[in-house]
């Protein structure tokens, strides 16, 4: 292992902005499926701090404000979550489908062994749902 402190993390959690964060938690957890565990509303209505689930990984999000966090504008944002099957991320596509969502990269086999697609959400993050689990 790694002397670097960074390599001993335990695990890593990405996080994207909204300019409408409650907007953007209806549609992932309506069209995604995820779980909306915490959301935290600030003072004048916005988002200061939500965590959506994904089985066992997390991605929070936020309202786009200065706060000190990083300028990451909305629909800059990239995740991807990893699938127990083959047959959850055809069944999460067809929802995707269903539910309108603008298919980014279509259902697909990678060369490196993914069974794979990705969505944006509607302020444009990418999200890419695959069975590639990187070890």
């Amino acid at each position: 292992m790694s002397d670097n402190p960074a390599a001993k993390s335990t695990h890593a959690i990405p996080s994207v902005r909204y300019t409408d964060a409650r907007a953007g938690i209806d549609w992932l957890v309506a069209t995604l499926g995820a779980d909306a565990r915490a959301v935290h509303p600030g003072p004048d209505g916005s988002i200061m701090h939500a965590e959506l689930w994904f089985g066992k990984g997390c991605v929070m999000l936020g309202s786009l404000k200065s706060d000190g966090m990083p300028p990451t504008m909305p629909g800059q944002g990239s995740v991807y979550i990893v699938a127990d099957s083959a047959a959850s991320v055809d069944a999460l596509h067809a929802r995707a489908v269903a539910a309108g969502a603008r298919i980014v990269v279509s259902l697909r086999d990678t060369d490196y062994g993914s069974h794979d697609f990705g969505c944006a959400d509607p302020e444009g993050n990418f999200w890419g749902f695959g069975t590639y689990a990187p070890v």
